[in-house]
């Protein structure tokens, strides 16, 4: 699905959320290298991320832009990209299509300026206006910032997969589980 820009000024900067198209695909290749080369709060190593051909990433940007379930958005300030959010189903069955998953990611230099909340709550806005019961997502322990964020928007912790990564240097953090419901919690 597609979304209308949004646009903000950023203290004098000009941020400006929209949808991902095919022609974006070439400049977004080398983005998941460098952001999770820049954390241990994603869920792999800049190394093993997947080489994708422009074709490969076109196709997964059409696969969102064209789905009524399912959003890609980029975030740029002043033209320049620096982050994006998406949803899809949370499964591919029935008994899952009322339930989106969601992946939020920023360029380090760009966490701590209110961006990601921004970012955060406009996918919100469409996954609940796309008619979704419940939004869910995983986040690593130890990013507390981002954990915070996720609870002021109405997330609660519903589990953890203890010792679910595994880092280079041997030490571990479990994967936090998240769950937002919409509308009425039965």
């Amino acid at each position: 699905m597609r979304i209308e820009p949004k646009r903000y000024d950023l203290n004098g900067h000009k941020l400006v959320f929209r949808s991902a198209e095919k022609e974006d695909a070439e400049m977004l290749l080398p983005y998941l290298k460098r952001v999770c080369g820049e954390t241990r709060f994603l869920l792999r190593e800049a190394d093993e991320c997947p080489e994708m051909t422009v074709e490969q990433e076109a196709a997964f940007i059409i696969s969102h832009t064209e789905s009524d379930r399912a959003c890609l958005v980029l975030a740029e300030l002043d033209g320049e990209y620096i982050g994006s959010a998406s949803f899809d189903v949370a499964g591919k069955s029935r008994r899952n299509a009322h339930r989106a998953d969601i992946g939020i990611a920023l360029y380090l230099d760009y966490t701590g300026m209110g961006i990601g909340k921004k970012l955060f709550s406009l996918i919100l806005d469409t996954i609940e206006k796309c008619g979704f019961e419940s939004a869910e997502l995983t986040v690593v322990e130890g990013n507390d910032r981002a954990i915070h964020m996720y609870r002021s928007f109405g997330f609660t912790e519903t589990g953890r997969i203890p010792k679910a990564n595994k880092y280079d240097d041997g030490t571990y953090a479990d994967n936090i589980l998240m769950i937002r419901f919409f509308g009425k919690e039965e």
